[in-house]
């Protein structure tokens, strides 16, 4: 049985998106969406990490970026899924979360897969209103010391304020506080939700409630997505 309570992984290649606002679990789902299917999980975060650890022209040009506090131009994100997607491992599938972020970045992955000549198999968004993904985020906690994440509801410490493994103060970023939650909300409905109208339109787009249980969430993805890949 997969992670889901679903049969084992179907004997063909997936080839998915997955996006969402920021704290809705894309990150949890696209884990369980790779193991279910066997593919590739490309995190555009991951690939960054990836270019500036081997300081690569591209990495160089991010780092820069991401010290500035400034998005990184769409060109070169694009470049750096081309290089990863026509890696070896994403040939049997693959999951991207975290691209595309915006239309002309969709548009540039439709280029890509024209030119491996492959084609999306759906584009899944998890969906959740405003005040649950403030409630989920503010309330998330974070060791310094060993990175390890808690939330004051959730997933509590044993001894309140302190991680469970070093007894370490923990800390709120400040991205997770709630006016910057809801900026970062706002940034979403602007540049990332344009794109379910756009899935939408090629006939890929999956809309799943991401505020139920994980479990139920990734269920009820698997269900959707080996209805809409076996029509």
């Amino acid at each position: 049985m997969g992670p889901s309570g679903t049969s084992a992984a179907r004997a063909f290649i997936v080839r998915l998106i997955i996006f969402g606002p920021p704290g809705v679990g894309k990150g949890t789902q696209a884990t369980r969406l790779v193991e279910r299917y066997s593919v590739s999980h490309v995190s555009t975060g991951d690939v960054f990490r990836q270019q500036v650890r081997e300081g690569t022209t591209r990495g160089v040009k991010v780092r820069d970026y991401l010290d500035r506090g400034v998005l990184v131009p769409d060109d070169i994100v694009g470049e750096m899924i081309e290089v990863r997607l026509a890696q070896a491992d994403c040939a049997d599938g693959f999951i991207l979360d975290g691209f595309p972020r915006t239309l002309a970045q969709a548009k540039i992955l439709d280029g890509l897969m024209r030119y491996q000549h492959v084609t999306l198999d759906a584009a899944v968004v998890l969906n959740a209103d405003d005040d649950t993904i403030v409630e989920r985020i503010s309330g998330r906690r974070v060791c310094p010391i060993c990175d390890r994440s808690f939330h004051v509801e959730f997933a509590p410490t044993r001894v309140p304020g302190r991680c469970d493994d070093d007894g370490k103060e923990l800390e709120q970023r400040p991205d997770d506080r709630p006016d910057a939650v809801r900026k970062r909300l706002q940034v979403y409905a602007a540049e990332t939700a344009p794109l379910r109208e756009y899935y939408q339109e090629q006939g890929v787009l999956i809309e799943i409630d991401g505020s139920n249980d994980p479990d139920k969430v990734a269920s009820d993805t698997v269900a959707s997505i080996d209805e809409l890949t076996s029509e």
